[in-house]
C-alpha cells in the first residue's frame, strides 16, 4: 500500500512540475469550456419542500433538497483541483463541466465535506461559497480536518468523528468509518498510516430528516464497514465508483460499491466520483456502462447514470 502511495504521490509531482512547464496547466480558479458537454442540467426551480431531489452536479458533488433543507457534499465547482497558489490551481483539469455554477447554486444550509482531499474539499470552491453566503453557511468535517477550511466566513463548523453525529438545520447528521486515507500533503499524520489520534480523518455521512434516509458515502474502497447500516432503512446511497485503476487499495470499483450498498439495503443508488477528472487508467464511461451492466444484479435500484440528472422521492 506504502508503495501504491508513492506513485500516487509521484504521479501528483510530475503532474504539479509538469504544471510550471506548461502554462496550459495554469487556470485561473473560474469555470472555462469542457471538453465533455452536458446532456442534463437540474432545475431546482421545479424541486419542492414535500420532495428530496438528489442532483449529481460532478465528481463526488451532489446538491441535495432535503425536504426544504439544501445540502451540498464535497463542492467542486471550478475548472481545476489541486495545489491552489495565489488564486491559481495546478492540477488536473475537468472533463465534464460542473451541472450548476457557483452562480447557480442556491445557499447549502449545510456542507458536508468527506476527508480532506483536495478533490473532496477544494478550498476555491468553498471560499466562493462563503463569499457569496457569509456566515449563512454550517459546515461537517472530518477528525482534524476543519484546519484547512477554518479561515472562510461559515455559520459554524462541526467536526464530526467515527459514530458521532450532530443535528443542524433539523437534520441529524452521523460519521461512519470508511476505508480510505485522509493526508492533503504527503507529510501530515493520517489514519490509514496508525495515527488515529492525531492523524486527519475520512467519513461517510448518513443524514436523517422527516424519517428518510440518505447515505453518502464518502470515498472508500471496498468493505465491510458499511455493515453497521444494515437496518437503518436507508432510502439513497450516494456511493463513489470511479478511479480505481490502478487505485483500488484506496477506491471501490461500481461492482463493489453496488454490493456495498445491497448489502446494507439501500433501495436507490447515486454513483459519483467519475466523469469529472481523469484520476484512474479506465476509460471515461466506463464506471457507468459498469454500473449499468451490473445493476440488475441486485436489489439497490440506480436512480441517475449521469452528470445534471435529478432524482425525485417524494
Amino acid at each position: 500500500m506504502r508503495q501504491n502511495r508513492r506513485k500516487f504521490l509521484k504521479n501528483g509531482l510530475i503532474t504539479a512540475a509538469a504544471a510550471f512547464i506548461a502554462p496550459s496547466v495554469f487556470e485561473d480558479n473560474e469555470v472555462i469550456a469542457a471538453p465533455v458537454k452536458l446532456n442534463y442540467k437540474p432545475d431546482i426551480e421545479e424541486w419542492d419542500t414535500d420532495q428530496i431531489n438528489i442532483s449529481w452536479l460532478g465528481h463526488s458533488t451532489v446538491l441535495i433538497n432535503f425536504f426544504g433543507r439544501w445540502i451540498l457534499t464535497d463542492p467542486v465547482l471550478f475548472n481545476r483541483v489541486g495545489l491552489n497558489f495565489l488564486g491559481t490551481t495546478i492540477g488536473p483539469s475537468r472533463l465534464t463541466p460542473p451541472a450548476l455554477t457557483i452562480d447557480e447554486i442556491p445557499k447549502p444550509d449545510i456542507v458536508l465535506l468527506s476527508h480532506g482531499h483536495m478533490d473532496h474539499t477544494d478550498h476555491p470552491t468553498l471560499s466562493a461559497l462563503t463569499k457569496k453566503f457569509p456566515g449563512e453557511i454550517d459546515v461537517v468535517v472530518a477528525y482534524l480536518t476543519g484546519d484547512i477550511i477554518r479561515d472562510l466566513d461559515w455559520k459554524s463548523i462541526t467536526v464530526l468523528d467515527w459514530d458521532e453525529e450532530a443535528v443542524l438545520s433539523g437534520i441529524n447528521i452521523k460519521a461512519f468509518e470508511v476505508e480510505h486515507f485522509g493526508w492533503r500533503f504527503p507529510w501530515e499524520k493520517d489514519r490509514s498510516r496508525g495515527f488515529f489520534k492525531d492523524g486527519r480523518s475520512y467519513n461517510s455521512y448518513l443524514i436523517e430528516y422527516k424519517g428518510k434516509r440518505i447515505l453518502f458515502g464518502g470515498d472508500t474502497r471496498y468493505t465491510n464497514k458499511f455493515a453497521v447500516l444494515k437496518n437503518k432503512n436507508i432510502d439513497i446511497a450516494v456511493m463513489p465508483i470511479g478511479a480505481y485503476n490502478p487505485w483500488k487499495q484506496s477506491h471501490c470499483n461500481p461492482e463493489e460499491a453496488l454490493k456495498m450498498a445491497d448489502d446494507f439495503h439501500a433501495k436507490y443508488f447515486i454513483p459519483i466520483h467519475c466523469k469529472t477528472f481523469q484520476q484512474g487508467r479506465e476509460p471515461f464511461n466506463e464506471p457507468i456502462d459498469w454500473l449499468i451492466t451490473s445493476a440488475p444484479k441486485y436489489k439497490v435500484k440506480v436512480a441517475l447514470e449521469e452528470i445534471g440528472q435529478t432524482f425525485t422521492l417524494s
